[in-house]
């Protein structure tokens, strides 16, 4: 009977699944055009508050040349945490110390600034972390910069730790069965945890008790409703930049809405195509140390 009870929730959230490959037209309005521009793309939608004034960037100074990143004034904490620590010299001779070709490359492990060739690293931190300022409509585009972090729930940034996507291009069709598959494997989750509250869970015994499978099923469908109201907060239904940005820029959309990009690359992207085709060793570290400085361009 469990095996049919989970029959039918995979069947209800197939269903609502393919409905959702067909996104309904954005509620908000169009946004003006974003400060950065990478690509004809405008990335940043839902933007409720006048433009600030000044615009910081960034120089990342590297033994394989210079990347210029502009942080966005979206994400105050983590621009503002980000400009103290160049100020302070915190990011200076440390390492990109993790790098994926067709991913990112991540640096500002603390802990890299004197480790032996081949350590392991990215456990290094400043101490503490920054509440996520993830925000609809900012993507993990090619060349977003963003703030890696561990597991945590909260899904809190690294103080310090920092990556810039490189990414890849992807078909539309790979975009919609990523976005289906993020929201059945939500809707699922969702759904474990209803049948393990305690009332649901005596009242499914009872009926498996009973032998009652049609009583089971009808006691399914009343729970479907429940079911959809605690997934509507979850719906992952893009603004329709999504599937243009990805397509024609690429990136990495599997990280939209679980980590915090707070800027991009505004100059430089052929040295992170540099970086990224380093060849590694274990850990992803490179078998060659890439150094880096950095610098507030305007102070």
């Amino acid at each position: 009977m469990i095996q049919k009870l989970f029959i039918s929730i995979f069947v209800y959230l197939s269903i609502t699944a393919a409905h959702a490959q067909q996104p309904a037209k954005p509620k908000a309005k169009a946004s003006p055009k974003s400060t950065f521009q990478q690509g004809a793309v405008e990335q940043r939608a839902y933007i409720n508050q006048p433009k600030p004034e000044k615009i910081y960037y960034v120089d990342i100074l590297t033994t394989l040349g210079n990347i210029r990143v502009g942080l966005y004034n979206e994400t105050p904490q983590h621009r503002d945490n980000f400009l103290k620590l160049v100020r302070e010299g915190f990011y200076d001779s440390l390492l990109f110390h993790r790098v994926i070709n067709g991913f990112m490359i991540q640096g500002g492990d603390p802990l890299s600034r004197y480790a032996d060739m081949g350590a392991p690293l990215g456990m290094g931190d400043v101490g503490y972390r920054i509440f996520p300022e993830i925000v609809p409509g900012i993507y993990h585009k090619r060349g977003a910069l963003a703030a890696a972090r561990d597991n945590n729930p909260d899904r809190a940034s690294s103080g310090c730790q920092f990556y810039i996507v490189q990414g890849k291009k992807f078909t539309p069709a790979e975009l919609r069965d990523m976005i289906n598959g993020i929201n059945k494997s939500k809707k699922l989750e969702l759904f474990n945890k209803l049948m393990a509250l305690d009332t649901v869970k005596v009242k499914v015994d009872d009926f498996r008790l009973r032998g009652d499978n049609d009583g089971l099923e009808k006691y399914l469908l009343e729970l479907q409703p429940i079911l959809d109201k605690q997934f509507e907060p979850y719906f992952f239904q893009p603004d329709p930049n999504y599937v243009q940005l990805y397509t024609s820029i690429g990136g990495a959309p599997h990280l939209d809405r679980d980590y915090t990009v707070f800027g991009e690359v505004v100059r430089g992207m052929e040295v992170v195509d540099r970086i990224a085709e380093i060849q590694t060793g274990n850990g992803n570290r490179p078998v060659t140390d890439i150094r880096f400085r950095m610098r507030i361009v305007n102070p």
